[in-house]
């Protein structure tokens, strides 16, 4: 992959746009990206990442940070255009994103979604359009470069801080690197894959052992008695030996259980034959008592019957007369009502006539009617005069609305004049605020630029200070150690010589006789040397070896800190001198801790001036706002007062008009009121007349029309009483019953004519005669003769189920058993196969001799290649003295795998990588970034990886050191590499003739390329 041509436009701190042309930076194989603090030097690798990924590196990807630059003008939108060639295509990917622009239609902002664009260069036809989906336009990319957002950050925008922590990480944090790096979730995913089998495995087997128990539990259960005799097998889940006892033991139980079913089956005939006999002698006296008992009671009702006859025939001639007087009801209802409704004519029609004249009292229906028809139509002759008089009450209405105009535009006016007298104030005081805001603004830059230094410096002489304190403690920590390494040395010396001395008698101490001496040869031992007092044994002389080596081990330890200690000092001191110190002064690095006060008093005045800057400044927009709202207020009330002025002088002609108007109206309504206050009133007077006089005359309409009806009902009456047999229609009245006491009548006596009927069929019965002529019945004692039968035979059908239940149900659980013994060893032979495996790659098993995982073991491969691939530059930087190695050993309780350690071939020691120093530590990690970036490569699939960048780092590093690192940087052309280094490293702009310097200005930063004494935009 190389980079070509990078445009950003409104992107970070860039308020315009601004062009990188990587092609002319990469001839030169190593190019410089230098540039003050905040100018922008990180955000033009953020662009790259942007314009490939669609987002910046993870670490400022935060949900509060805008790509927008604060500089940029609101109608210029933000957007990175990026150039490269990547698996032999040369692409251009354009990107914006989500951002707030002018709406084309009125005031305010809306927000313009995230735009993408991939184009291709076609040797033949120029550009052409590939694609303008988010997604296909990542998934082309990302196939086309083979690596991630986060490997890509990794490889290609190398963070030295990152690895720099990799070197000094424990197993786990380099395992977690190394896995977002080579993408060994797959093999995660298969130890959980197998670890979720084992558990599923297990689960199926206890499962299927608890199946196992719970049906032997029920056969015992089921059993019942049977269970007695064989003891059920204890609760032993995942022994192999459990399924076989469940088995027999359910197979004697099974055999016992047949037997008393057998025997339970024989009880149970012999019981149904005795209740069989005992319930035909109980059903034939319960049939005598029943024939003896209604023969009695028939007798008792055919007497009852005979008592009540006379009631029934008065009840029959009661419901006759009834019966005849029904014919008459028809008449005699329509009688009463026409007699109703004459009274109440004649009620209204008395009402009616109180209301009206006395000269109108006796008048006939046709004079009231047309008396009523000359009030209607005075009462149609007054609209014109309505309409007038709501015509008048408008204009009221109109001249108070012109009142309230009147008064609404003079205070119109009045407020207007009072606040356009303070406007030249008012401007004036605007205007000197938002230049107060802007020189505050001017100011805030310039102390940020001072405060940042200063702040650095407060922090490098406080860890000056406190190393100065860890030196010192050190030093006399050393100076500690090595006298206790001497004078263990010397009493491993001592005790050393004392052995030599008594070396003869602790070889006589090893003789035997006629055993051949180790010296001399001879079997004879005639004088053996004697131990001597105070003899050293060989035991007491490695113990003080061992004393003498921990002691030597300690001094060295202490030493490497000492060391290590005194370089981090030295960087400290460096960083804490001020910028006009003379570094060749004496003591110009060695201030104490009075300097630090005067840092922290600066950096606080520092603090609080750009606070209060910042303050100010903060408040240029609303002083900019309110100068706005402030003009269009201004013009506001100038216009109000304008049209307030010209409504006062149209409403004078409106009044004039009105007033005419109202004077004709009211001519008109003294004639048509005549002595009323209002023409309504004066047509509420003649309404009110009007319905009097036709509510007269049609009540008397209604009363005359209810005489002749209630003439009529008289007649029909008379003749329907004759017809009926009655003299008088009273009589008939008389006799009227109502149809409820009809029916209780009728059903009296059809109640007395069924009873009759009944009695005398059952006295004709032939079987109730016989019961009667003999004796007695007693069925209580054939009741208790069946009872006991019956609960016999109960028992014994209890019984019986009860046995065959239990068999059937132990014959079921016997084979459930059997199925269940049988579908365990499958799931048993499972579950030790899965287990293994899962054993195996979670490192726990002991066929795993380093208790490594699976995807440790794949780390720990990938981690021996980069070792590999970063040693070959570190010896190179390092002049042949450091070698980077990768260890599977064990560091305490954790498992191996991913240790790291550097070999120094000035002492032959293996060192942990936390010892090297500041400068070794930035070279190591260097290698160590491209050695994994070798890997990363040749992972991907052997894409190249032609444009490289490093970020930060090459402070810590000495002259000598320097070039060795930009020889190997240099070196990276051989394999048609460009590399881009970001640094502040002032030697660097004098060693790198290829620069890209990014300029901080007032209206955003800028970029400028210098190449070989040449300078262009």
């Amino acid at each position: 992959m190389r980079l070509h041509k990078l445009t950003l436009t409104a992107f970070g701190p860039f308020g315009a746009t601004q062009e990188v042309d990587f092609d002319a930076l990469s001839a030169a194989g190593i190019f410089l990206l230098h540039g003050p603090t905040g100018a922008g030097k990180t955000s033009v690798l953020d662009a790259v990442c942007y314009g490939l990924y669609g987002a910046v590196p993870g670490a400022r990807q935060s949900p509060g940070t805008s790509l927008r630059s604060d500089h940029a003008p609101v109608d210029r939108p933000t957007e990175v255009c990026l150039e490269l060639t990547v698996g032999g295509r040369r692409l251009e990917v354009t990107r914006r994103p989500a951002q707030p622009r002018p709406k084309k239609r009125g005031g305010g902002f809306t927000t313009e979604k995230a735009q993408s664009w991939l184009r291709e260069h076609d040797p033949e036809h120029g550009w052409k359009a590939l694609s303008r989906s988010h997604q296909e336009i990542g998934e082309e990319i990302g196939g086309l470069i083979g690596m991630s957002r986060d490997q890509f950050c990794q490889v290609v925008l190398l963070p030295q801080g990152d690895f720099a922590r990799f070197l000094r990480a424990d197993a786990e944090a380099r395992g977690k690197l190394l896995g977002r790096l080579f993408d060994t979730r797959r093999f995660a995913a298969v130890e959980e894959r197998l670890a979720d089998l084992r558990r599923a495995a297990e689960a199926r087997v206890r499962a299927a052992d608890g199946q196992i128990l719970a049906l032997a539990q029920r056969i015992a259960q089921a059993a019942g008695p049977a269970a007695d005799e064989a003891a059920p097998p204890e609760e032993r889940p995942g022994e192999p030996g459990l399924a076989e006892g469940v088995l027999q033991w359910a197979a004697v139980a099974r055999s016992g259980a047949r037997e008393r079913f057998d025997i339970a089956q024989c009880v149970l005939a012999a019981a149904e034959g005795r209740n069989a006999s005992a319930r035909h002698a109980f059903e034939a006296e319960r049939e005598l008592a029943r024939l003896q008992q209604r023969y009695e009671e028939t007798r008792r009702r055919a007497a009852g019957l005979e008592e009540r006859r006379a009631e029934r025939d008065r009840c029959h001639e009661q419901l006759s007369r009834a019966r005849k007087a029904d014919l008459v009801a028809p008449a005699l209802g329509l009688w009463e009502e026409s007699e109703r409704a004459h009274r109440t004519a004649v009620a209204a029609c008395e009402r009616s006539r109180a209301g009206l004249p006395p000269e109108l009292a006796e008048a006939g229906s046709e004079q009231l009617a047309g008396l009523e028809r000359g009030l209607r139509a005075e009462l149609g002759a007054l609209d014109a005069a309505r309409r007038a008089e709501r015509r008048s009450r408008e204009i009221d209405a109109e001249r108070a609305g012109l009142e309230r105009q009147s008064r609404s535009d003079d205070d119109t006016i009045h407020e207007a004049a009072q606040w356009l007298a303070g406007w030249d104030a008012t401007h004036r005081s605007l205007r000197d605020r938002i230049e107060r805001a802007q020189d505050a603004a001017t100011r805030a830059e310039q102390l940020a630029g001072r405060l940042a230094p200063a702040r650095r410096r407060l922090e490098a002489a406080r860890r000056r200070d406190a190393l100065a304190a860890q030196e010192e403690t050190a030093a006399t920590a050393l100076t500690a150690a090595r006298e206790r390494a001497v004078e263990a040395h010397e009493e491993w010396l001592t005790l050393r010589e004392r052995r030599l001395r008594g070396i003869a008698a602790e070889l006589a101490g090893q003789l035997a006789d006629g055993v051949a001496c180790t010296v001399c040869g001879s079997a004879e031992h005639p004088a053996p040397a004697r131990a001597e007092d105070g003899h050293v044994d060989r035991a007491t002389e490695e113990a003080a070896l061992a004393v003498h080596q921990r002691a030597d081990r300690a001094r060295a330890q202490a030493e490497n800190e000492l060391v290590v200690l005194r370089e981090r000092l030295a960087a400290a001191r460096a960083e804490a001198a001020a910028p006009q110190d003379d570094a060749g002064a004496p003591g110009a690095a060695d201030r104490t801790a009075s300097d630090v006060e005067e840092l922290r008093s600066a950096v606080d005045r520092l603090t609080r001036e750009h606070a209060e800057a910042h303050r100010l400044a903060a408040g240029t927009h609303a002083a900019r706002e309110a100068l706005a709202v402030a003009e269009r207020e201004y013009a506001g009330r100038l216009d109000d007062r304008q049209q307030a002025e010209r409504r006062a002088a149209a409403r004078t002609s409106q009044r004039e008009a009105l007033d005419r108007e109202q004077r004709a109206l009211e001519a008109e309504l003294v004639k048509a009121r005549g002595a009323s206050a209002s023409v309504a009133e004066h047509a509420g007077l003649l309404e009110r007349r009007a319905v009097l006089l036709a509510d007269a005359a049609e009540a008397l309409r209604a009363e005359q029309d209810a005489a002749e009806r209630l003439k009529e009902a008289d007649g029909r009456l008379a003749d329907a009483a004759f017809r009926a047999g009655f003299d008088t229609p009273q009589a008939a009245a008389a006799k009227l019953l109502g149809d409820t006491a009809q029916r209780e009548l009728q059903h009296r006596i059809d109640a007395w004519q069924t009873e009759a009927a009944t009695v005398a069929d059952r006295l004709a019965e032939e079987d109730a005669r016989a019961a009667a002529g003999r004796p007695a019945a007693a069925p209580d004692a054939a009741q208790a003769a069946y009872d006991l039968s019956v609960q016999a035979l109960r028992d014994g059908a209890a019984a019986h189920a009860a046995a065959q239940e239990r068999s059937a149900e132990l014959g079921r659980l016997s084979c459930r058993a059997e199925e269940e013994v049988r579908a365990l060893g499958p799931l048993r032979q499972e579950y030790e196969r899965v287990a293994r495996l899962a054993g195996l790659t979670a490192g726990t098993s002991a066929d795993n001799e380093r208790k490594m995982r699976l995807e440790a073991y794949v780390l720990a491969a990938r981690l021996e290649q980069v070792a590999a691939a970063a040693t070959a530059r570190l010896q190179r930087m390092s002049s042949g003295r450091y070698t980077l190695v990768h260890s599977d050993g064990r560091s305490g309780s954790r498992r191996a795998g991913l240790g790291l350690h550097v070999v120094d071939s000035w002492t032959g020691r293996e060192r942990d990588t936390a010892t090297l120093s500041g400068g070794e530590t930035f070279f190591a990690s260097l290698a160590l970034a491209l050695g994994l970036a070798d890997v990363v490569t040749d992972e991907a699939g052997g894409v190249r990886l032609d444009t490289l960048f490093i970020d930060e780092g090459f402070g810590s590093l000495d002259d000598q050191t320097l070039d060795e690192v930009l020889d190997v940087l240099d070196s990276l052309r051989e394999r048609d590499r460009s590399v881009g280094i970001v640094s502040h490293v002032a030697d660097l702009r004098r060693r790198i003739p290829a620069q890209l310097e990014v300029v901080k200005e007032r209206y955003g930063s800028a970029v400028v390329h210098r190449a070989a004494g040449t300078l262009r935009g």
